[in-house]
């Protein structure tokens, strides 16, 4: 192994550790936003945490990073199961580097193990996103069974479309460079087609609306969840660069000055609403949509683009917390739709906006052309074209895999909810999970 394969080696490696981190840092917000009670969310993003890099290893790594079948899915018999198995010759385990890391495709000459453990830690902190909209309400053992068809299917068909140098999205142009649609926007996606299926079963017990987890802010959990996870994203964007170089550097600084602008825009933005100080939840909420909305463009914008997109997602986030928040069949008290589902697909509609191809190629995308705001014209029209149409397709798979896949369980289990009980004044809900 070369010094600079090494380097990037070591550099994804702790990425990889980063981004982990942010799978129970997931289960810290809900604790912090809904209430110390919530405190199974913990054991909830552990389960995430255990199941991905199980299933991963098994095969799901396999199915969306190995050489495609038709641009579908990834050959899951490429590498076997574990990662080789138990044999010494497997590619990239002793020697070599992942197919997709050599010199043909990205040259960042990571190795299998590196390149496992990174794309692992991006699934599990994925479903963790999908998690929080289910809460209490639904069935742990049911949601453990939908980690298994998501690590294998449901996270996996986007990821080997999109971020695999052989999937059709990826050849036609299509480029997400940290995850706004195959993390963010997927992770809505799959928690839509939960909470309906959820409120499918609410309704068949009598219930006129759904039941509304509301906010118990514990400040403390909450102030460390978002720390945590702003770290987290230290390994999360510049990660995705594959490779420790000057780039890297780059998006560690749109990815903070996003963050901060969006801060400082959001708190702005409510303080003109309410006249009063908008208190810790949107401060949190205000840092997570700016980390969102700048994942898909971190390494094809420059700092400046970072801080007005941060700028943006302060009234974005609150236009949609309250379009959203019109809505009774479902409870988002931890903001996945307006934070998550919103954000993560305007920044994907924003590469055609705010790349500059210098940054792009840095980053390894030289074939992104510039934005339309800085001269792009027809072909970041065209580009524009091809993201929307990605956003389209992910969406509408992972809604319809995700509620089948529910609506098999529910089936199996005879549910996906835990019980109800009606009282004469109100409906409240049996609490388990």
């Amino acid at each position: 192994m070369t010094d600079v394969n090494l380097i990037n080696n070591l550099w994804v490696i702790l990425a990889a550790v980063l981004v982990f981190i942010m799978t129970v840092s997931v289960g810290l917000l809900e604790v912090g936003e809904v209430g110390e009670r919530f405190w199974n969310s913990l054991l909830k993003t552990i389960v995430i945490t255990c199941a991905a890099l199980f299933i991963m290893a098994f095969v799901g790594f396999n199915t969306a990073f190995a050489p495609t079948i038709d641009g579908i899915i990834g050959n899951p018999f490429y590498n076997g199961i574990f990662l080789g198995g138990f044999s010494t010759n497997a590619p990239g385990i002793l020697s070599g580097v992942w197919w997709s890391m050599d010199s043909s495709y990205f040259g960042t000459g990571l190795t299998t193990g590196t390149y496992f453990l990174f794309e692992a830690a991006f699934a599990s902190v994925t479903l963790a996103l999908v998690g929080v909209i289910g809460l209490r309400k639904l069935k742990l053992e049911a949601f453990a069974a939908f980690s298994i068809v998501y690590f294998i299917l449901i996270w996996n068909l986007p990821a080997a479309w999109v971020w695999n140098p052989t999937g059709w999205l990826y050849l036609m142009g299509v480029r997400d460079f940290a995850g706004g649609l195959i993390v963010h926007g997927a992770a809505g996606a799959a928690g839509l087609a939960i909470v309906y299926r959820i409120w499918q079963e609410e309704k068949k017990k009598g219930l006129k609306e759904s039941p509304a987890v509301n906010l118990s802010v514990s400040p403390g959990w909450l102030t460390l969840s978002i720390l945590l996870l702003w770290v987290g994203w230290f390994g999360f964007n510049p990660g995705s660069v594959l490779a420790f170089n000057n780039e890297a550097t780059v998006v560690v600084l749109t990815t903070f000055l996003a963050a901060a602008s969006a801060f400082i825009s959001t708190m702005f933005f409510k303080y003109l609403i309410d006249k009063k100080n908008p208190g810790l939840p949107y401060a949190a909420n205000g840092i997570l949509i700016g980390l969102i909305i700048i994942t898909p463009l971190a390494g094809f914008v420059s700092p400046a683009s970072s801080v007005i997109l941060g700028v943006l997602g302060g009234p974005l986030y609150l236009a949609g917390e309250k379009w959203f928040g019109r809505y009774r069949w479902f409870s988002d008290p931890v903001s996945l739709f307006p934070g998550h589902l919103l954000g993560g697909v305007f920044g994907v509609a924003m590469i055609a906006f705010f790349t500059q191809n210098a940054f792009a190629a840095a980053s390894g995308n030289s074939n992104l052309p510039d934005g339309l705001l800085f001269g792009g014209g027809f072909a970041a029209a065209q580009q524009l074209g091809l993201e929307m149409f990605a956003v389209a397709v992910v969406l509408v798979v992972v809604f319809v895999i995700s509620y089948v896949s529910m609506w098999l369980i529910g089936l199996l289990m005879h549910g996906i909810t835990d019980s109800v009980k009606l009282r004469s004044i109100g409906i409240k809900k049996l609490i388990f999970f």
